[in-house]
């Protein structure tokens, strides 16, 4: 079990909702790769998650959708430093901006017209294009 997270302040990760495991890590090191288990991976139970907003979760899910296993629990690795401690507070950072950023509503598109410029650029290139490709027919004799 790992110390609990606090996000922000009415987001709060439990400690049991968060497995830390420590393993090999590769890449550059020399001998100290062969020896030192210095890469960290979490595993996060996102429904154990405290305060999250449900929209919120939903764009945690998605934003994060490659990084959940089988059992729905998120996964987060950090390898940058070859100090177990420092990759930890990596990964719980990693975390936690995460979760910042899907408690972020995204503002909603207005529709807009296409502008008379936009509308001449996109005409103007497909005439190039056609021109090119009229250029490469025929004369094959």
């Amino acid at each position: 079990m790992a110390d609990p997270l606090q996000v922000t302040a009415s987001v709060r990760i439990p400690g049991d909702a968060i497995r830390f495991k420590a393993v090999r890590a590769g890449g550059a090191g020399g001998q100290n790769v062969n020896k030192v288990s210095s890469k960290v991976e979490l595993r996060i139970d996102l429904a154990a998650i405290e305060g999250l907003p449900e929209d919120a979760l939903l764009r945690l899910r998605v934003a994060q959708r490659n990084r959940l296993d089988a059992e729905g629990l998120w996964i987060v690795i950090s390898d940058k430093t070859r100090d177990q401690l420092k990759n930890l507070a990596d990964a719980r950072e990693k975390v936690a901006e995460a979760i910042r950023t899907a408690l972020v509503r995204p503002i909603p598109r207005r529709a807009t017209r296409p502008t008379k410029g936009s509308k001449e650029r996109r005409l103007d290139t497909k005439k190039r294009t056609s021109q090119t490709k009229q250029q490469r027919r025929g004369g094959f004799e």
